[in-house]
C-alpha cells in the first residue's frame, strides 16, 4: 500500500518554495519613471540583441511612455492591469489587429523585465492581453516587420552565410518576389555583371509565374544580394539539374527546391528565438513544440513566404520608393498594393506626403 503523505524532506522543500514566494510577493517596489525604465530596458536589450531589435522595441514602447505621460503616470509602481488595458484600447485606434498583437506582445516582454527590477507588481505581465489573429486576418494583414527581417538576415549572414536558407530569405525580402518566382529562377537567369534577375513563365516545365507572360520581367538586384548569390553559386549550390534538364538557381541535392521546403524555411527562420530575440509568448525553448525543425509553424510569430512579400513592399513604400516603382518590381497593380499589401497607417502616409509637399 503506497503512502501519499509527503516526507519530511518534501515538506521542507515545499515550505522553502512557499517562503521564497511570500518573500518575492512582499518585496517592496522601487519607484521609477516610465522614461527611465525604458532607458534601462533598452540598454539591457542592446547587450543581447541586434540594434534593429532595440530600435523596434524603442519605437513600440515609445507609444507606451507617451501614453503614460498623457495619463499622468509618473511612477510605474502604480501601473495596473486596467491601465494596460486602457493603453491597448488607445493604441488599437491606429493599428490593424496584427500590428496590435505585435505592440502588446512587446509590451508584455517589457513588463516582465520590469518585474525583474521590482518596478511593477509580480506577474503583471500575465495580465497583458493581445488579440488572437484568425486565419482570415493572417492572410490579409500579417507581414514580416522590417526590424525582424533585418535581425533575421543579420543572423543568417553570420551563422548560415550563403546557405540555401540564407539565399531564400535574401531573395524573398530584397526582391519582393513571390515564392513561385524565386523557385522558377535558373542559373542562366542570374546575370552577375548586370546585377539582374530574369523572370520567365515556363509552365510546361513546372515553373509557372502567377501572372503568366505578364509576369515576365528583368529586375535589378543590389550589390549585397549579388555577393550572396555569387558565393552560393560558387561555393555551396549543389550541381544538379531538375527533371527537365534545367539548372535551378535554388537547388537541393534532389533538384529544384520545392515549395514546401521554401515554406518550411520561412517558418523556421522567422521564429524570434532563432535570431536572438526573447520569446514574446513566454515559452521556454527547451520544451516549445515550435523550437525544432518539424513544427516551426506552431510558433505564433513565425510567418510563411507571403508575409515576406507584404512586409518588403511596405518597407519599400515606407522608404519613400515611388509606388509605381514598387508596382513594377513586384508585378502587382497599384490598386492591389493599396488593398492587400500596403500596411502603412494613415498617419504614416500623411507624414510621407507632408515630406514631399514641404519640398515644393
Amino acid at each position: 500500500m503506497s503512502n501519499d503523505t509527503p516526507s519530511i524532506a518534501d515538506r521542507s522543500s515545499l515550505e522553502d518554495q512557499l517562503s521564497d514566494l511570500l518573500e518575492q510577493r512582499n518585496t517592496p517596489l522601487e519607484p521609477i519613471t516610465p522614461e527611465r525604465a525604458l532607458e534601462l530596458y533598452l540598454d539591457d536589450k542592446a547587450r543581447e540583441c541586434q540594434q534593429s531589435t532595440v530600435r523596434s522595441h524603442q519605437s513600440r514602447l515609445g507609444f507606451f511612455v507617451d501614453w503614460c505621460d498623457e495619463q499622468g503616470i509618473e511612477n510605474l509602481n502604480d501601473l495596473s492591469a486596467r491601465d494596460i488595458h486602457e493603453f491597448r484600447v488607445w493604441r488599437r485606434e491606429d493599428l490593424n489587429v496584427t500590428s496590435e498583437k505585435t505592440q502588446m506582445d512587446t509590451l508584455r516582454v517589457f513588463i516582465k523585465w520590469l518585474e525583474s527590477i521590482d518596478a511593477v507588481e509580480q506577474d503583471l505581465h500575465k495580465k497583458v492581453r493581445s488579440p488572437d489573429v484568425t486565419p482570415a486576418e493572417n492572410s490579409r494583414d500579417v507581414m514580416l516587420e522590417t526590424d525582424d527581417a533585418e535581425a533575421m538576415l543579420t543572423y543568417l549572414r553570420r551563422y548560415e552565410y550563403a546557405s540555401l536558407r540564407h539565399v531564400t530569405a535574401t531573395l524573398l525580402w530584397h526582391t519582393m518576389l513571390r515564392m513561385g518566382s524565386i523557385r522558377a529562377l535558373d542559373i542562366e537567369d542570374y546575370d552577375p555583371e548586370e546585377q539582374s534577375l530574369t523572370l520567365r513563365h515556363q509552365p510546361d516545365t513546372d515553373t509557372p509565374l502567377k501572372n503568366k507572360r505578364k509576369g515576365e520581367r528583368i529586375i535589378a538586384v543590389s550589390n549585397d544580394v549579388c555577393l550572396v548569390l555569387d558565393d552560393w553559386v560558387r561555393e555551396k549550390r549543389p550541381e544538379v539539374t531538375d527533371d527537365y534538364g534545367r539548372q535551378p538557381l535554388l537547388s537541393t541535392n534532389h533538384g529544384r527546391v520545392g515549395r514546401t521546403t521554401i515554406r518550411n524555411y520561412c517558418y523556421q527562420i522567422t521564429r524570434p528565438c532563432k535570431y536572438g530575440q526573447e520569446c514574446p509568448h513566454d515559452r521556454n525553448e527547451s520544451d516549445c513544440e515550435a523550437a525544432g525543425l518539424d513544427s516551426p509553424s506552431e510558433c505564433p510569430s513565425s510567418v510563411s513566404p507571403h508575409p515576406f512579400r507584404r512586409g518588403a513592399i511596405t518597407h519599400f513604400l515606407q522608404s519613400d520608393v515611388p509606388e509605381t516603382v514598387v508596382s513594377d518590381r513586384a508585378n502587382v497593380t497599384k490598386d492591389v498594393i493599396d488593398q492587400h499589401y500596403d500596411q502603412r497607417s494613415d498617419t504614416e502616409k500623411m507624414e510621407q506626403r507632408r515630406g514631399y509637399l514641404d519640398k515644393v
